[in-house]
């Protein structure tokens, strides 16, 4: 199986170029300052913030405007935005270009309930004339460059992510990417990455593929399927920040993927921990890292019930100084483990 030549030779986000073709999905929860700091510095073509609520944003809610945070350490600051009304999109989006977006990215992928039930994220692709009117209002609002994420459409029988991309590259988009399912799929079954080769055929613009990714085997076969010229990796990330990078270096040498030791990737997670306790403080830091430690654990250990113990024994501690000694001492374990 060989990737497309064309789908490494990196594109370009209006003045931005991004030469790895691997990009950090943004993700709610996940995806924070913290967490991309760590990816870009492992390797990602591109790193996207958590989605930011442009009308809670407009009115000053601290923790969204937090949300954008963003600096040197992350790459381009991508910022993603959703919204269900026009004058909320552009005020959104001036307010993201004020705060130093490098690229704004909208939102019309989102399958919460949450999100769907005011319209906005996947609900947006119901009603492509309203989406559309989304995207020139955003584009009209700034100078930097805007993309567009998208699933391949609400349901099986409204495949329209054709349509959308089209219609976003009339407006003036730069980018899309795509989501191989549907928002009534949320994230079971298979992504269908064959299906995203018809957004291919209908844009010139860069493309990229999002779902299921999680390795250089399923990055590949996405990409051949596809036709795109870059892959998102979103939920096989977490608590692995190293993987966009690790991924996109297979990928460029064609050699097998390469993580780091176990000592590294605790370090990383310790480094994350601390941006995370100067974001948040102390109490929320820690909880905000939680799931990335959890999802480190299930990584490192195979086995179920040796685990669970540990993640109980990362998950469960309220100190910064804790989750350090907790770190410390799981590496220390599986160390002493594989010596034996």
């Amino acid at each position: 199986m060989t990737v497309r030549v064309t789908g490494l030779k990196g594109f370009s986000i209006g003045p931005v170029r991004v030469d790895r073709p691997v990009l950090l999905a943004p993700m709610s929860g996940v995806t924070d300052y913290p967490f991309r700091r760590q990816a870009w510095a492992f390797g990602a073509g591109l790193v996207i913030s958590e989605m930011v609520a442009c009308e809670t944003l407009a009115q000053g809610r601290e923790d969204v405007i937090r949300r954008m945070k963003g600096d040197a350490g992350c790459g381009p600051h991508v910022i993603q935005l959703a919204g269900r009304e026009a004058r909320w999109m552009d005020v959104g989006a001036r307010i993201a270009q004020e705060a130093g977006a490098d690229i704004i990215d909208i939102n019309m992928g989102c399958p919460a309930r949450q999100v769907t039930k005011g319209l906005s994220g996947s609900a947006l692709m119901r009603d492509l004339d309203h989406a559309q009117e989304l995207i020139e209002a955003t584009i009209g609002a700034v100078s930097v460059p805007v993309t567009v994420k998208m699933r391949l459409g609400w349901d099986h029988e409204t495949m329209n992510a054709p349509d959308l991309a089209a219609r976003a590259q009339r407006a003036g988009a730069a980018m899309i990417t795509v989501h191989g399912r549907t928002r009534q799929q949320f994230y079971t079954g298979q992504a269908d990455w064959a299906a995203v080769r018809a957004v291919r055929e209908a844009i010139t613009l860069p493309l990229v593929v999002n779902g299921d990714i999680g390795c250089p085997d399923t990055a590949r076969a996405a990409l051949d399927a596809s036709g795109a010229d870059a892959v998102m990796i979103g939920r096989a990330a977490q608590g692995r920040p190293w993987l966009p990078g690790a991924v996109a270096r297979a990928l460029m040498t064609g050699e097998r993927l390469t993580e780091p030791p176990l000592h590294a990737g605790a370090q990383s997670l310790a480094e994350a921990l601390e941006d995370s306790i100067a974001l948040y403080g102390e109490e929320l830091g820690v909880r905000m890292m939680r799931k990335h430690l959890a999802s480190f654990v299930d990584w490192a250990v195979s086995d179920p019930d040796l685990a669970r113990e540990w993640r109980g024994a990362l998950c469960r501690v309220r100190s910064a100084a804790d989750v350090h000694a907790a770190l410390k001492a799981f590496v220390s374990a599986r160390q002493d483990r594989d010596a034996a």
